[in-house]
């Protein structure tokens, strides 16, 4: 059985944590179903798709489905820890190069942190 993975926000180096205040931004339903994904993907992992999608080596994206459209949490796996880099609405088929950006610079970080 894996091993349940601990969930963390990714901490720039002055304390900030963007994907927490992002969430405490979206409506309450919205910050519910990414909960109850990331909470799956936690109790899961690994998991694949249609929930979770691997961008990259160490990049993955939990993909919730609102009314609204789509939300994305972009993080990455620290062991036995789950890092959420980035949050975002999406809104075109492709993820956006800055909010990919955002999410690689965040887990360089992490990597060398």
């Amino acid at each position: 059985m894996t091993p349940l993975l601990a969930v963390h926000f990714y901490a720039s180096a002055s304390g900030a944590e963007p994907v927490r205040d992002w969430l405490r931004d979206q409506p309450r339903e919205t910050r519910k179903t990414i909960g109850e994904d990331i909470k799956t993907v936690q109790f899961g992992w690994p998991i694949g798709m249609p929930l979770v999608r691997k961008l990259e080596a160490g990049l993955w994206e939990v993909r919730s489905h609102i009314p609204e459209g789509v939300v994305r949490v972009l993080f990455t796996v620290d062991g036995s820890t789950m890092v959420l880099l980035h949050g975002f609405v999406k809104k075109s088929q492709k993820t956006p190069a800055d909010d990919l950006e955002t999410a690689r610079r965040r887990k360089q970080e992490v990597d060398h942190g």
